[in-house]
């Protein structure tokens, strides 16, 4: 059996070696008196009053006080269990305990009087107990019942939670917690002093509101997510303000010979989505401050033509711009379709990536430096070391996400004369409307919300694991008729970790089961040159089956495919689900996607398959995917600098959001001094990282 715990001192358990205390709480975000204030309880113990046994029900976790009658140790399949039965006036109960140091049988004496604290659960046997729930005998079972509400707060190794609430009870002491928001912007909205707020939600008092604790529905909850919504508004808006103060290269927006050639060479008209989101960054490109605007729009579009077109505002105008995508397999695809709409126009296109050979790259960076390059198209090679554009007024950033904040503010940065490119960022995952509110307050947002004609709708269906042998009959099927198919892995080699079939494994067993067909290979691990060939022999058609990881998530564009096999569909996230079905659909076949997966499902699992197979609007996929991942993760790389909220909840929250950005405008309208203040409390970060 374990030996007892020592108790702690300054918050560090007596005898373990530790790091420092401060090393400790600063993992937990604790190093001022704000943090520890803002540290907030996961839950609370009620102690402030006893429940009769005889009113007990199996759910509930209260207090109960009364005399041992009996205790014993006996032997389970478990190993030595020991019960003790506790009685008041009303009836008997058990308490259990299946861990437990030897002392246990001294705590639960016969005969001593006891408070025990915990969740009633129903027994093997039908009846009530606790299981090991907290014990208290002598002085402290005979004390005055608490005033108030127990909080148990999130904790790291070695720190406790009785140092904690005294820490946290110093620093609502010591800190001024003089309302810093107006009293006419919180009481307009019925909400309470910060201070009153801060200490109920620490101390909540005998019958406070349980369920408006528990939701964060009660008024002292509000008022905090109140402030740091605002918080977070402010530091958005302030944000603009610093980047408006920045110039960029105003363009001509009028009639463009250039423009009207390339729309005459499209085999389509535009959809009136993409000439409202055309007019709206021309609107942008027109002023001297830089545009910072993201385009988003579903899966198929056709955010690269209006990308295109804003490409040739710059190039009619006698200037540079580039388009910068995640992926070679992306910006290769961009570079071919781009370079074929343009180059028939006389407009030069450059191709830069980091696989380039010695002697091509120094020939595309000599074009880029001396402005023979109009359009530059590559990955994060452009924004390299060594790269000296001539004279870049527009950077294009695809799937924003990918990139890193570092990466993308390598992009803001100043030309030699001393301008800002504008900025404009194209996603495929649609940002749900509160997102767009809260994190994206910074920037201006445009959706292309309108598919061109003749996309096909495409077919979902669902397939247990044991069933490949089906979908292989649908695959020959689809084959047979001259179409296309991908068949997507989640690894590319075999993993202790995970029981997955890899890229690599599904690659060799369909090569055996399929000997008529040609089936290719492609991951991220491979070579770029292979990678590359593959890619081209399924674009051609020589390729009938194209086995891949996620690498052909975005982008890829084949439209003979028609039928997309995603293995183990239960660990990929939404949004990878969505956009791997928008790769089939893209021409005139019927289209199908089918998702096989691992009946053995977590809730997380079986909650993505069924939104992707009732849903294909994309943006009602993003929201039901911010509600699953949040927005950290939904945004992409998370760093240092973004905003993120520790309280508030988009969803829930979206009207106190709302509310938040009215009170934000006016507030630096009238006090921007205070109002900084303010938000610097919540929000520390560095005003640059926020405009990436």
């Amino acid at each position: 059996m374990a030996t007892p715990v020592n108790k702690e001192k300054d918050g560090v358990i007596k005898g373990e070696k530790l790091a420092p205390l401060s090393e400790r709480l600063a993992k937990l975000g604790l190093v001022r008196d704000w943090d520890f204030v803002l540290h907030l309880p996961l839950r609370y113990e009620d102690l402030t009053s006893i429940t009769p046994i005889d009113s007990l029900e199996a759910g509930q976790t209260v207090q109960i006080e009364g005399t041992v009658i009996s205790q014993k140790f006996f032997t389970t399949s478990r190993g030595m269990q020991f019960t003790a039965e506790i009685q008041d006036p009303t009836g008997t109960m058990r308490a259990r305990f299946v861990h437990f140091y030897p002392s246990i049988q001294y705590q639960l004496a016969k005969g001593k009087h006891v408070r025990l604290y915990g969740e009633v659960r129903l027994s093997y046997y039908n009846d009530l107990e606790m299981v090991h729930p907290k014990v208290k005998t002598g002085k402290s079972a005979e004390s005055e019942l608490d005033s108030s509400l127990t909080p148990i707060y999130p904790a790291g190794e070695g720190i406790q939670q009785g140092w904690l609430r005294k820490r946290i009870a110093r620093a609502l002491l010591d800190l001024s917690l003089k309302d810093p928001v107006p009293s006419d912007y919180t009481e307009n909205l019925g909400l309470p002093p910060l201070a009153e707020s801060l200490k109920y939600l620490h101390n909540p008092p005998a019958g406070a509101d349980a369920l408006g604790l528990q939701n964060r529905s009660c008024p002292q909850w509000q008022r905090l997510i109140f402030d740091e919504l605002l918080a977070q508004q402010i530091t958005l808006k302030s944000t603009r303000e610093v980047a408006s103060q920045n110039a960029a290269r105003a363009l001509s927006i009028g009639k463009s010979e250039l423009i009207n050639k390339f729309l005459e060479t499209l085999p389509f008209d535009l959809t009136r989505a993409q000439k409202r989101v055309v007019s709206e960054i021309e609107a942008d490109l027109s002023r001297s401050v830089p545009a910072h605007r993201l385009i988003q729009g579903d899966v198929g579009c056709g955010k690269t033509v209006v990308a295109t077109l804003s490409i040739l505002r710059a190039v009619a105008d006698g200037h540079q711009a580039s388009l910068m995508a995640p992926t070679e397999i992306l910006a290769e695809q961009h570079y071919r379709k781009i370079y074929a709409w343009l180059a028939p126009l006389g407009v030069n296109v450059v191709w830069l990536t980091g696989r380039l050979k010695p002697a091509e790259k120094r020939e595309a960076l000599s074009k880029i430096a001396s402005g023979d390059a109009q359009v530059i198209i590559g990955t994060h090679a452009l924004i390299q070391a060594g790269v000296t554009f001539h004279d870049l007024v527009l950077s294009i950033v695809d799937e924003q996400h990918r990139f890193g904040v570092l990466q993308r503010l390598a992009l803001r940065v100043p030309g030699p004369n001393g301008l800002i490119p504008h900025l404009l960022m194209l996603s495929a995952t649609p940002i749900p409307r509160t997102l767009a509110m809260s994190y994206l307050a910074d920037l201006e947002v445009s959706v292309i919300d309108e598919l061109p004609p003749g996309r096909t709708p495409i077919m979902t269906k669902l397939a247990r694991l044991s069933r490949k042998e089906e979908v292989l009959s649908v695959l020959r099927y689809e084959v047979a008729q001259g179409r296309q198919v991908y068949w997507v892995c989640p690894l590319i080699e075999e993993s202790d970790a995970l029981d997955l079939t890899p890229a690599t494994t599904c690659f060799e067993e369909l090569k055996e089961k399929l000997p008529e067909l040609t089936v290719g290979l492609v991951h991220g691990a491979m070579p770029a040159a292979d990678k590359e060939a593959t890619m081209k022999d399924f674009q051609h058609g020589i390729v009938q089956v194209l086995v891949a990881t996620t690498v052909i998530e975005v982008g890829v564009d084949v439209p003979n495919a028609s039928l997309m096999i995603i293995e183990h569909a239960e660990r990929f996230g939404l949004a990878q689900l969505h956009q791997l079905r928008g790769r089939v659909g893209r021409g005139a076949a019927k289209s199908a996607c089918i998702l096989l997966y691992d009946p053995a499902l977590s809730e997380i699992g079986k909650e993505r398959l069924k939104i992707i197979y009732e849903s294909s609007d994309g943006f009602e996929i993003a929201r039901r995917d911010l509600e699953l991942r949040g927005p950290g993760e939904f945004l992409g790389e998370r760093q240092s600098g973004m905003p993120f909220l520790r309280f508030a909840d988009l969803d829930r929250d979206e009207t106190l959001l709302t509310t938040a950005r009215d009170v934000a405008v006016k507030w630096l309208r009238s006090d921007p001094d205070a109002a900084n203040a303010f938000a610097r409390r919540w929000f520390e970060s560095p005003e640059a990282f926020l405009s990436a």
